[in-house]
C-alpha cells in the first residue's frame, strides 16, 4: 500500500487547488471563498453528501463504499484558515491579500484531503463511510469544538477520526506520531498590578508597581523549575509587559502583564492555574501593591489513542516507508484535540523538509508532500474499512 499511483497522477492538479488557496487566504471563521471552493470540488468528485456551514464555516463531505454493512465511518479533518501575517516568499501564488498568507500550511492539508476524497469517489473501497472534515479556525477560534458543538460527530454518526499537520525541517514523505499526548494544551493569563504612582525620584512615597510586576515575572518562572515534576513538561511564557506610564520620571501606578502556559496532563495543567493565581498574588502583597488575575483555558492537550496511533503509522510505514511513532510531544496548541475528546483517533506530522518554520513570513507548503498526504488519508479509510 505504498503512494497509490492514481493520487500520484492526481499531485499536479491538487497542487493547483493548493496554490489557489495560498494565493486567497481567510482567516479564522471568515473562509467563505475557500469553503465555497471545497464544497463545490467535493461536489464534482460526486460525493454522496456535502453539507456546509457546520461549526459556522466547515464543510462536510459523505463517501459511502461499495458496501455500507460494516455501519462504520472514519473521519478525516482538515484546517481551511490562514494567518495575520504578511506573506515574504516571492513566490507566483504568493497571497493576494495584504496582511494575510498561509503560513502553517493548512492550504496543503486541505488540498491534500482532498486529493483522498477525489480518489475515493473514484474507487469506493472500502465497506463503510469515509468523512472529509474541512474546519475553518483553527488559529485560535477553536473551529474544532465548534464543529463538535454542532453535532459533527453524531450528524455523520463518525466512530473514529485523524488528523494530519506539516512539520518542518523533517524529510518530505516522512511520518511522525507517538501514542497519548502528542501537542500541547493551550493557557492564557492576564495579570493586572496595581500599586501607587509618584515621582521617579520619591520612590518611598509611592508602591513601585513596576518592580513588583518584574518580580511576578521572574517568580513566575520559577514555578516550571520548582513546582513540576523534572521529567514532565511545562512551558509558561510572559509575552507582554506593559504600565501606564509614558515618561522616564514617573513610577507607574499600573502594570499589565499577558502570558501563555502550556502543558501535556491534567495535573500540570490545574497546578499551573493554581501557582500562576498564588505567585501573583502574593508576590504583589509583598510590595504592597495588589494583583488581580484572569485566567482562561484554551486548546486541550492533544491525546492520541495508542489504539489509533498505531493503525495510523501502520498506514504511514505502508505508504511510505519511513514513520517514527514514538516521537516526542511538542508544545504549541492544536483545536484537533476537541474532535479527540469528542471520539478516539490520532494526529500524525507529515514532514515539510527543509522550509523556514510554522508562522513565519518565509514559510511554504512543499508539493511534494501531496502524495503522502493524500494517501495516507487514503489508506486509513481503506484499511480501518476494509472491503469484503
Amino acid at each position: 500500500m505504498p503512494v497509490r499511483n492514481r493520487i500520484a497522477e492526481l499531485a499536479p492538479e491538487i497542487a493547483l487547488w493548493r496554490r489557489d488557496f495560498h494565493a486567497h487566504p481567510e482567516l479564522q471563521f471568515e473562509v467563505h471563498r475557500t469553503a465555497a471552493r471545497v464544497a463545490e470540488l467535493l461536489q464534482s468528485f460526486g460525493c454522496d453528501e456535502v453539507a456546509t456551514g457546520i461549526g459556522r464555516s466547515g464543510v462536510v463531505g459523505v463517501i459511502r463504499g461499495r458496501s455500507v454493512a460494516s455501519g462504520r465511518s472514519v473521519g478525516l479533518r482538515a484546517d481551511m484558515d490562514a494567518l495575520p501575517i504578511t506573506e515574504a516568499t516571492g513566490l507566483a501564488h504568493a497571497s493576494t491579500i495584504p496582511g494575510r498568507m498561509h503560513a502553517c500550511g493548512h492550504d496543503g492539508h486541505t488540498a491534500m484531503l482532498l486529493g483522498a476524497a477525489k480518489y475515493l469517489c473514484e474507487t469506493r473501497n472500502f465497506d463503510g463511510t469515509a468523512v472529509v472534515i474541512f474546519q475553518p479556525a483553527e488559529e485560535g477560534g477553536a473551529g474544532g469544538r465548534e464543529m463538535v458543538r454542532d453535532g459533527l460527530m453524531e450528524r455523520f454518526g463518525i466512530d473514529e477520526v485523524y488528523g494530519l499537520h506539516n512539520a518542518p525541517g523533517m524529510p518530505v514523505g516522512q511520518f511522525a506520531i507517538r501514542p497519548g499526548p502528542i501537542m500541547a494544551s493551550a493557557d492564557e493569563f492576564e495579570i493586572t498590578v496595581t500599586g501607587k504612582g509618584g515621582h521617579a525620584a520619591e520612590p518611598h512615597f509611592c508602591i513601585d508597581t513596576t518592580l513588583a510586576a518584574a518580580q511576578i515575572v521572574v517568580s513566575l518562572h520559577s514555578m516550571v523549575a520548582r513546582n513540576v515534576d523534572p521529567l514532565h513538561r511545562v512551558v509558561l511564557t510572559v509575552g507582554t509587559f506593559s504600565t501606564d506610564s509614558a515618561a522616564s520620571n514617573i513610577i507607574a501606578h499600573q502594570a499589565r502583564l499577558c502570558g501563555t502556559v502550556r502543558t501535556l496532563d491534567p495535573v500540570n495543567r490545574d497546578l499551573a492555574e493554581a501557582r500562576v493565581r498564588q505567585i501573583t498574588e502574593h508576590t504583589a502583597m509583598a510590595f504592597g501593591a495588589h494583583a488581580e488575575v484572569s485566567y482562561e483555558r484554551g486548546y486541550p492537550v492533544t491525546v492520541n489513542s495508542p489504539e489509533h496511533a498505531a493503525h495510523a503509522a501502520a498506514v504511514a510505514r505502508a505508504v511510505s516507508g519511513r514513520c517514527d511513532d514514538d516521537t516526542p510531544p511538542i508544545m504549541p496548541a492544536e483545536d484537533f484535540s476537541y474532535m479527540l475528546e469528542a471520539r478516539p483517533g490520532a494526529y500524525i506530522f507529515l514532514g515539510n523538509g527543509d522550509s523556514a518554520s510554522c508562522h513565519h513570513p518565509a514559510y511554504e507548503f512543499d508539493d511534494g508532500a501531496i502524495p503522502f498526504g493524500a494517501s495516507w488519508f487514503a489508506g486509513l479509510v481503506e484499511t480501518r474499512l476494509p472491503a469484503g
